[in-house]
Order: structure tokens, then C-alpha cells, then sequence
């Protein structure tokens, strides 16, 4: 909480909240109402899912398309696999970018410029005419995934940390939601509506002006209809002296300086750089080793994708139970068997030689994954709180960053080989999970929760106080001249 001076009460935009807040933790929410819309914690919530959501949508719409984008432009499998590359190579640079921009910025406005800059070039899908044309401009659509970090950063300003894995997973997986949608919107549904009135080649390079328009004039009303902080926005916040100002390049030093951070850029790598690599590859992979049409493979594709609708909200959510139960060992003792887990599945699913068994392997592998990723999510507000924003950008670069790795193996090497590749590295991931030392929290086998940790998680601190109005103590000098006096 904020002091104010004697006689001043604290200046926020709202008096009242629809939610329970915790005036310790500068008014974030304690709890998350699912149907509500209300400003300003629920709001932020369901436009940060909203928002990440469209932006993977847009940045995933042409996936679908590519076996067909492959044969109009008489591209190889290389080629295809270099744009694949490009279209996460590009969010690497701006997730490094966005979490101190955060920090210093707010997400609201990050969201709402990113959602609308990236759908210009998803219009421009059709202007399509080479493979190296296609990797350009899957580049820049790219840069919209970054809206992850406005995400998760946005919750993490809302939501106190004890709720904050469980706010995390949900927004995050229902913003990946985008990527399975897109699969079946844009591959089995559009794709195929477009095609009654033109030629193949008129539709795909056609379609995606539809997820375009919608981005836009999404990222437009989020900025209109938002706010930065329970408090309200930053730049206001920052005027009447409610906010520090904020320097976005210590921000980032801070957080990259931890170690902690780079542990899970890299567990991050395993989790949400294998769903980008599905994303990109999974269509294809059906078509090509089952031989369906596009829009059968499309449809199972999007499976993958459609997990989130509650796997990332379930692997957070387990993370805050264990994490009450437990503290931060409970935390990370279901980040290490759920990496171990994921790894195996692939080896499983690589295996699959009936389209049944693959489809159903594939079930239980995206839920692992999904539930990685919120897991994971669960871990950083702890690590550095002050500079959030910057670690989540470190660590959501890593999912990026892992999805240009495997991606490589898989242009580089055959299917069976890159999956094998793929599964070992998630699994030696799991054992990092021993090197994670968050000062004041246990670790896996090692060190102890301090008694502020402990206190916070079992709930057993003094209560918060609820007013708004610190009033300083007379100084004793003071007091002893005006006795004089």
C-alpha cells in the first residue's frame, strides 16, 4: 500500500472493487470471477485471453493453409519448414522487448498496438508469391505472439501471487486456444466456404483477411475499454505520484541477471516451444503419414490446440494447490514430473502408427504440455516480483526460441529422428528443475521456505489492512517543541 501524507487519501480510479483485493498487495485481486467483466481486475482478465487469443489466431491462420500454399507456389518441405522458422523467430525479439516495456508502459497499450499492427500483414497473405515472400511475411505476423507477455503480465498486475498461477494458466490457455481454433476455423471451415465461389488459390490467398479485420479492430476496443492496474492506468498513476517511475533497461538487467530465469526460458522452451512446433507441423504431419485431405488433417490438428481450453488452466491450478500445501517445493515437484511426462509422450506419439492411437496420444501429449506451460507461469511472479515483466518476456522468448530449435531439427532431420531429439531435450529439461533457488523459497531437495513464505501461503500472516489512509506518527522532537511552545 501506497502512504499518503497526513489529511490525503490515496488517489486511485476506483473506490469500490467487484472483487476481494489485498491492500498489501497493491489492491490486486484475491479471487477470479469467471463471469464477471467488471473493471478493473476482471476486465483485464478477460481482454488480456481475448486479445492473446486473436493475436495466435492471426499468427497461426495460414498454418492450415500451407499444404495448399505448398503446391500453388511449387515450394519443398525445406522451404515450408523456413517459414515456419520465421514466423516464431520473429516474437523471440519482441518478447525481449515487451517485458520490460511492461514494466514500464503497462499492457493494455502493448496489447491493443501489437493486435493491430500484426493483422496488417496477416491482410497481406495474399501478396504471397514465393517462399521467400512467405517467410518475410510470416515473420512479421509473428511479432503478434508476443502478446503473450501483455498477457501474463496483465494478470500478474492484477492478481495477487497466491492466485496468480491458476490467472496465469487460464488466460494463457485460453489465448493459446487460438492456435487449435485456427486449425479448424481457417482450414475446415473458411478455407473450404471460400472454395464454393473461387478457385483454391482465390481462397487461401483471400481467407485471412478475415482474422485480420478482426484483430484490429479488437487490439483498438482493449485500449478503449481497459485498465493498466487495479489502481488505473500507468500514465495517471504515474502523475499523481500512486506509481515510481520505471527505467524498462534495469527492469530487464534485473531480471535477466537471474538465474532462475534462464532455467525456465529453457523449461519454457520444452513446453510452449513444442506447441508452436505442433502448431506449425501437425496438419502436415497427419496429411503426409495418413494421406487425408487438408481439411480432415486441419480438424485433428486442431485437437492439439483445443486442450487449453482447460489443460494450462489445470496445470496452474494444481501449482496453487500444491504451492498452498507445500510452498514452492510443491511448485516445482509438478514442473518436473510434468516435463518428464511430456517427454516420454513424444517418444510414444512418434511411434503412433494408427491414426486412432495417434490422435489419441496426442490428446494426453498436449495436455502435458499445456499444463507445463501454466505450471511454469505459476513459478515466475516469485522469482523477481518487482521486475515481472521482464522475466516473463525472458521466459516467453524461450518458448520462441525452443520452436526455431526443433523447428531446425525438424527441416534439418527426418520426422521420427526430430521427434526423438525433440522428447530427449524436454526430458533432460525436467531435471533442471533442481537448480531452481528462489530466495526465500525452498528448492526441490534443497534450502527452506522463510517464515514471510510461509505465512503467505498457509495464510496465517496478520490480516491486511483495508484502508486506504496511512497517517504518519508525530515526530518525538516535534512534539516535544510544540509542548514547549
Amino acid at each position: 500500500m501506497t502512504s499518503v501524507q497526513s489529511g490525503q487519501a490515496e488517489i486511485k480510479k476506483y473506490d469500490t472493487y467487484y472483487v476481494n483485493v489485498d491492500p498489501d498487495q497493491d489492491d490486486k485481486a484475491t479471487e477470479i470471477k469467471l463471469l464477471s467483466f467488471k473493471r478493473p481486475h476482471m476486465r483485464a482478465f478477460h481482454c488480456s485471453w481475448m486479445g492473446f487469443f486473436t493475436a495466435f489466431f492471426i499468427w497461426f491462420a495460414i498454418a492450415p493453409l500451407l499444404p495448399e500454399i505448398k503446391d500453388t507456389l511449387g515450394i519443398s518441405k525445406k522451404d515450408i519448414w523456413t517459414s515456419n522458422i520465421c514466423s516464431v523467430a520473429g516474437t523471440v525479439f519482441m518478447r525481449f522487448i515487451n517485458g520490460p516495456m511492461c514494466d514500464k508502459y503497462g499492457a493494455r497499450l502493448l496489447m491493443g498496438v501489437l493486435l493491430m499492427l500484426c493483422s496488417i500483414p496477416c491482410a497481406c497473405t495474399g501478396l504471397v508469391n514465393s517462399a521467400a515472400t512467405l517467410s518475410v511475411l510470416r515473420f512479421f505476423i509473428g511479432l503478434g505472439g508476443s502478446t503473450f507477455v501483455c498477457c501474463q503480465f496483465w494478470t500478474s498486475r492484477m492478481f495477487t501471487k497466491e492466485v496468480a498461477g491458476t490467472a496465469n494458466a487460464l488466460v494463457g490457455g485460453w489465448g493459446n486456444l487460438g492456435g487449435g481454433v485456427t486449425q479448424l476455423v481457417m482450414g475446415s471451415v473458411l478455407f473450404p466456404l471460400f472454395k464454393l465461389g473461387m478457385s483454391a488459390e482465390q481462397a487461401w490467398r483471400t481467407v485471412c483477411i478475415v482474422p485480420a479485420a478482426v484483430g484490429f479492430c479488437l487490439g483498438f476496443l482493449i485500449m478503449r475499454i481497459s485498465d493498466d492496474a487495479p489502481k488505473g492506468n500507468y500514465k495517471e498513476m504515474k502523475k499523481n505520484g500512486t506509481m515510481p517511475e520505471i527505467s524498462a533497461a534495469a527492469s530487464f538487467r534485473s531480471g535477466a541477471m537471474n538465474v532462475n530465469t534462464w532455467i525456465l526460458f529453457l523449461q519454457y522452451a520444452c513446453c510452449f516451444g513444442v506447441e508452436l512446433t505442433m502448431n506449425n507441423a501437425a496438419a502436415s504431419y497427419f496429411k503426409q503419414k495418413f494421406e487425408l485431405t487438408t481439411e480432415a488433417a486441419a480438424a485433428i490438428a486442431s485437437i492439439f490446440g483445443w486442450m487449453n481450453l482447460f489443460a494450462r488452466g489445470v496445470g496452474g491450478f494444481v501449482s496453487d494447490k500444491l504451492n498452498a500445501r507445500m510452498g514452492m517445493r510443491g511448485r516445482l515437484i509438478w514442473q518436473a514430473v510434468l516435463l518428464v511426462i511430456e517427454g516420454a509422450l513424444v517418444f510414444i506419439f512418434a511411434n503412433s502408427n494408427s491414426l486412432a492411437g495417434a490422435i489419441v496420444i496426442m490428446v494426453f501429449f498436449s495436455t502435458v504440455v499445456q499444463a507445463a506451460e501454466g505450471s511454469t507461469y505459476g513459478i515466475v511472479p516469485y522469482v523477481n516480483p518487482p521486475v515481472t515483466g521482464s522475466i516473463a518476456g525472458v521466459v516467453g522468448a524461450g518458448g520462441n526460441c525452443g520452436a526455431v530449435g526443433f523447428g531446425l531439427g525438424f527441416r534439418q532431420l527426418e520426422t521420427l529422428q526430430a521427434f526423438y531429439l525433440m522428447g530427449g531435450v524436454i526430458v533432460a529439461s525436467g531435471f533442471t528443475t533442481f537448480f531452481i533457488c528462489i530466495k526465500g523459497h525452498a528448492g526441490l531437495v534443497t534450502g527452506q521456505d522463510s517464515e514471510e513464505a510461509i505465512a503467505a501461503y498457509k495464510k496465517t500472516g496478520a490480516p491486511a489492512q483495508t484502508q486506504t489512509l496511512q497517517v504518519p506518527e508525530p515526530d518525538a522532537e516535534a512534539a516535544d517543541e510544540a509542548e514547549k511552545e
